[in-house]
């Protein structure tokens, strides 16, 4: 029995960390305890050295002096400030209103602002829980298929998992020793992608099933205008003018690339919150306006959480901030919005304060258990283990990654994300880097694969959130009057399935099309290294005079 406990050590270690994962102890502790527990036993088996257990102390300040990791904080608060002052509800109320008259027009705002939310706060529960409070009643009035409605809104809060600026970036940035914003820049175009994959499956079911996503009637729109039409050219036109300002403006500069691109959208947002504000003016003084009342209300309800895309994940990516300076950027802007919007107060401060400082030490003592984890099993050489393990699988880079992918999508049935991040995360970082794996697309391929932590039944934390919000009994609607029946938890589960099935085929999507994250890398150098010359030009010194220096 000692022999085999030797010859097994790190697996075992490993079978038995998970197993108490599975009886509901707390990740922090039992990674702390079960590296501990395994250290005395590797001490006495003589499989471990005591001289690893003194670089405790120094593994354990890194992370209290890691600066990436106070980013989380500051993205944290801002998502709570942001969705606390009524952000979401402002976008959701005027977006749902530009999409509703449209078949599914509902489904399309959720996933439009689930992006936007998704790229101003980074956390999932905000998105899920403003989206579930605010829409889901709306989609019930109107008839759409509980299933759909419920899906919708869980899988476009979860965006907020790889959309920047998300928390698991930073800490899959962190565990893979790489820069934040590499990892942004990189999820940046999958995370769209996926938001138009959720969009074309609203698409395809209103197709199919046209009853599952009606269009609203035409009076539950309003900002109507005098004649009764809707203004929806002065919006458009309205579009096309701020897009032709930002692009003639950075016509002129020397910027390229995804600077060119980010202050393009940056002068183009100016000229688009100018061009509201004189309307508004003038309108005010004159009673005329050249924007329509839709264009109007679109444009400064978009404006700030577009103003606050450009401050936070903007200046990350033309490389005028760190991540961390982003973040509190982000936080200070989005209590100036807050302010704006005469909706911040001290309560409100307090409430996002506490939820912060509860998420920050959550996440800091996990990770002091994993470094506790970590150091013994490196002691065992359980890192020799699973490196070899990983690297001899058969099919190389694509076997690798098929196999990982399928390990973290099972963990993700009863792990959360920041759980599989600081536990598996550090055991496969090598592995992928020794097979010659990027490690950025590698980062972003288990960023959306652990997004489907989210969702998957029975454990999935945003079915949980929106549990919380949805109609658990019959209700009476308060605007038509009719009764409504409840939304089960088993409508719940299964109209999360299919956007399961979607996250799943991202992950295809980002193993078969590497480019839509290596774009991080920018166009490659034309230089031939082997055609530099280094000329060094000759230069005449005067002679040298080693005699007696003159009295």
């Amino acid at each position: 029995m000692t022999a085999f406990l030797i010859a097994n050590m790190a697996p075992i270690m490993f079978a038995s960390l998970v197993i108490i994962l599975l009886l509901g102890y707390p990740a922090a502790f039992s990674l702390g305890a079960v590296g501990l527990i395994y250290a005395f036993v590797g001490i006495e088996l003589g499989e471990f050295r005591p001289d690893f257990l003194q670089a405790l102390p120094e593994r354990v300040y890194g992370v209290m002096n890691n600066d990436t990791l106070l980013a989380i904080p500051f993205f944290t608060f801002m998502g709570l400030v942001l969705e606390r002052s009524g952000m979401a509800e402002d976008l959701l109320d005027t977006i749902g209103q530009l999409f509703g008259t449209i078949r599914g027009g509902l489904a399309y705002a959720v996933v439009f602002v689930g992006a936007l939310l998704a790229a101003t706060t980074g956390v999932v529960a905000a998105s899920v829980i403003s989206m579930g409070l605010i829409s889901l009643p709306i989609m019930l009035r109107y008839g759409y298929d509980r299933r759909m409605a419920t899906g919708i809104i869980a899988a476009s809060g979860t965006l907020a998992q790889i959309i920047p600026p998300s928390l698991v970036l930073i800490v899959m940035a962190d565990q893979l020793g790489k820069s934040v914003g590499d990892m942004y820049e990189g999820a940046f175009i999958p995370g769209l992608v996926l938001a138009g994959l959720y969009a074309g499956y609203a698409f395809l079911v209103t197709m199919i099933f046209p009853k599952a996503a009606p269009g609203l009637p035409a009076d539950a729109i309003g900002f109507r205008e005098p004649n009764g039409s809707r203004g929806l050219p002065s919006l458009g036109i309205l579009f096309l003018a701020s897009c032709v300002f930002g692009w003639f403006m950075m016509r002129t500069s020397d910027a390229h690339g995804a600077d060119f691109v980010v202050l393009t959208m940056f002068y183009g947002i100016l000229f688009a919150f100018f061009a509201a504000v004189v309307n508004w003016l003038i309108h005010k003084f004159t009673g005329f306006r050249f924007l329509s009342a839709m264009a109007q209300q679109t444009t400064f309800v978009m404006v700030p959480p577009l103003f606050l895309i450009f401050l936070v994940l903007g200046t990350i990516f033309i490389g005028i901030a760190t991540p961390t300076e982003g973040g509190a950027m982000g936080a200070a802007g989005a209590l100036i919005l807050g302010a704006a919007k005469r909706r911040l107060s001290w309560d409100l401060i307090r409430q996002a304060t506490e939820s912060t400082a509860k998420l920050s030490a959550f996440v800091v003592f996990i990770l002091v258990g994993a470094r506790v984890f970590s150091l013994t099993f490196y002691g065992v050489n359980g890192h020799v283990w699973v490196e070899h393990l990983l690297t001899s699988l058969p099919g190389g880079q694509i076997g690798f990654l098929l196999f990982v992918n399928a390990f973290v999508f099972v963990l993700a049935f009863f792990l959360d994300f920041f759980e599989l991040a600081f536990i598996i995360i550090p055991l496969l970082g090598p592995a992928a880097e020794k097979l010659g794996i990027d490690l950025i697309w590698f980062g972003v391929i288990l960023g959306v694969n652990m997004q489907t932590s989210f969702m998957h039944p029975p454990f999935g934390f945003a079915l949980f959130y929106l549990r919380s919000v949805a109609p658990k009994e019959s209700y009476i609607d308060r605007v038509t009057g009719k009764r409504m029946d409840a939304v089960t938890t088993g409508q719940i589960y299964w109209g999360a399935v299919p956007f399961v099935v979607i996250q799943v085929i991202m992950v295809v999507l980002v193993i078969v099309f590497p480019a839509m994250v290596m774009h991080y890398k920018g166009a490659a150098s034309t230089i031939d290294p082997n055609s530099i010359k280094i000329e060094v030009p000759q230069i005449d010194l005067p002679p040298l005079d080693f005699g007696q220096p003159k009295q």
